[in-house]
């Protein structure tokens, strides 16, 4: 099927969930750029007890990624290289080294989303994954709209900090 032309349903799709991962969009910070240039001291600050911190959410929206392609494509459960699988814990050591293989997981697994959504058939849209109340067209721009809501809520951390 190379040379096909894609859907443009599926195209917008595409816009959508790398508009709010890392391209650029009128809305701001996206996901991957809310976190440019932070410090690990930065990324492990948290706003009061039992807080999430920057780290955290970004684990966290690596997961959803996973478990969204996961829905789409099929697969079995609780592959996701980390635990518990919703928050996962950051590492032990979080240092820059560990920081930058972690955000790396997060592209990756942007990347396979995109891909999943870029082969996924227009004719299953509607439907519904299994065990879900919403549609595969819902829960792809859902996916889309919890990377902006975690990246305002890294923009917020941010400047809680100061």
């Amino acid at each position: 099927m190379a040379g096909r032309k894609k859907d443009p349903r599926i195209l917008l799709l595409v816009d959508i969930l790398d508009q709010a991962f890392d391209k650029g969009a009128w809305h701001g910070p996206n996901l991957k750029g809310s976190v440019r240039g932070l410090t690990v001291k930065q990324l492990l600050w948290r706003p009061g007890l039992k807080r999430h911190n920057i780290w955290e959410l970004i684990l966290h929206s690596a997961y959803w990624k996973y478990a969204v392609r996961r829905r789409m494509v099929g697969g079995p459960k609780g592959l996701f290289p980390r635990k518990p699988s919703n928050y996962p814990r950051i590492p032990k050591n979080p240092d820059a080294k560990a920081w930058k293989q972690d955000l790396a997981m997060l592209v990756d697994y942007h990347r396979q989303l995109r891909q999943a959504v870029l082969d996924f058939p227009i004719s299953r849209l509607n439907s519904k994954p299994e065990g879900s109340s919403m549609t595969f067209l819902q829960t792809i721009y859902g996916v889309s709209s919890h990377d902006l809501y975690h990246a305002g809520q890294i923009q917020l951390l941010k400047r809680l900090q100061k």
